[in-house]
């Protein structure tokens, strides 16, 4: 028997509304699946992150100003956005799995590439071959975690966001452990060994992918991305998720320059204040999911609250000029684990909640609704991770640091604001719903056999 059988049936099942029983215990192969699915969060992160200690020197040897690259790094969020969109939208023409695989082969071809960008002549060829191999590096990890969301979803029916909460542990351990491995790793063997270990990495993970993974047969949808920002909901659910990605990005661009220039730290001091923000965010991610699956109504106000504690974490982060509270660094570290928190709060429950509110637009149940949600929710977080290094840079650069995380803390407290109001005018027409369908069942007679 294929062992791939018990997989796709368990696949096939379509979620409940609404529902407290407990999920199914999961197959051998669905955790081997799982395993698969953490693996691709942890390696793409982890890629991701790992530039950051020692690329920017590097580049300026090479000579590239600092505009460019800012630039260099920008232009992976644009691609990402791009490529999410239109991965998103022919999930089912590519093929989930092979989508997934070739996002991994080509991520540890251009991460082993991107490795021996130190061998290339300075000035305009180093500078266009980073542009060049850091986009496509882009596109290959837009190819990966848009079909690892759809693959999600569609192979856990009944607990979508306790998965994805487990799995954001691996994108957190990514995300942690990038820097110092990158920076050790660069300090002991120089510029190439971290590339082309972490190259090497993904590209065995490739044969693992293509045994464990299930094939997902689907038909495509007629469906667009358009109609699903018809709905007044997903569109404030995307401007949450947009606030949440430019946060991190904001943090990335500015945390550390204003923590050692503020209370002295070094480099290393700073990645260890950075484990406040993604430690509890990891911790977190898996309860938050596990909870929300098992009490679908509670996604929504966890998003508001999320959204009103990521916005009280922010406006202290610094503190904002107008509490008139001095700068103190465990108020610092303090607000940063509030922050990473309510993150984990705010976007456990968005992928999910959107899956739902696009079933009620009268979209088809399969992996083709799945991949468009995949893809709008990737579009929509490289949107955040582009405007928050730029624009939190400029607010920094020609106000203060303080002044940047105020005016961060204030979008998202309106995500929270415009979420509550969105749920308390849809709760009463959701309960005559429920009246009325209920009326229909009573009134309805019983027929005998």
């Amino acid at each position: 028997m294929d062992p791939h059988v018990d997989l796709q049936q368990a696949a096939d099942n379509s979620p409940p509304a609404e529902s407290t029983d407990p999920p199914p215990r999961m197959t051998r192969h669905q955790i081997l699946t799982l395993i698969s699915l953490a693996s691709v969060n942890f390696s793409s992160m982890i890629c991701y992150s790992i530039l950051g200690p020692f690329f920017p020197h590097e580049a300026v040897n090479k000579g590239a100003s600092q505009t460019v690259i800012g630039l260099i790094f920008g232009c992976y969020a644009v691609c990402n956005l791009i490529g999410s969109l239109i991965m998103g939208k022919y999930i089912v023409q590519i093929g989930a799995k092979f989508m997934l695989v070739a996002g991994l082969f080509v991520s540890s071809g251009c991460t082993i590439m991107f490795g021996l960008l130190d061998r290339v002549p300075a000035g305009p060829p180093f500078i266009i071959l980073c542009f060049v191999v850091r986009s496509i590096d882009a596109l290959g990890f837009a190819a990966a975690m848009t079909s690892t969301f759809a693959m999600t979803a569609k192979i856990f029916p009944n607990n979508v966001a306790t998965v994805l909460g487990s799995l954001e542990i691996f994108t957190g351990l990514g995300l942690i452990m990038g820097p110092p491995v990158g920076g050790w790793f660069y300090q002991s063997f120089g510029y190439e060994v971290p590339f082309l270990l972490l190259g090497c990495f993904l590209l065995i993970m490739v044969p693992f992918n293509i045994y464990v993974l299930p094939t997902i047969e689907a038909d495509p949808s007629k469906d667009s991305f358009f109609r699903l920002l018809t709905k007044a909901k997903i569109v404030l659910i995307c401007y949450a998720i947009f606030t949440l990605s430019a946060g991190l990005g904001f943090l990335d661009a500015t945390l550390s320059l204003f923590a050692m220039e503020t209370f002295g730290l070094s480099a290393g001091y700073v990645g260890l204040v950075m484990l406040g923000l993604s430690l509890p965010y990891c911790l977190a991610s898996p309860l938050i999911g596990y909870f929300t699956d098992k009490y679908p109504a509670t996604r929504s106000w966890f998003m508001v609250i999320g959204g009103l504690a990521t916005a009280t974490g922010f406006c202290f982060l610094g503190p904002a000029p107008f509490l008139y509270v001095p700068s103190q660094l465990w108020l610092l570290v303090l607000m940063l684990g509030v922050i990473g928190f309510s993150l984990g709060m705010t976007a456990i429950p968005t992928f999910p909640e959107i899956i739902g509110c696009a079933y009620d637009l009268g979209y088809e149940e399969g992996l083709s609704t799945l991949g468009m949600v995949s893809g709008l929710f990737g579009a929509v977080w490289s949107t955040g991770m582009f405007y928050g290094p730029v624009v939190g840079g400029l607010i920094t650069q020609h106000l203060n640091f303080k002044w940047a995380a105020a005016v961060q803390g204030g979008l998202a407290f309106l995500a929270a604001l415009l979420l509550a109001l969105c749920y308390l005018y849809e709760r009463p027409r959701q309960q005559s719903t429920r009246e009325e369908s209920r009326r229909k069942d009573e009134s309805t007679p019983l027929l005998a056999e």
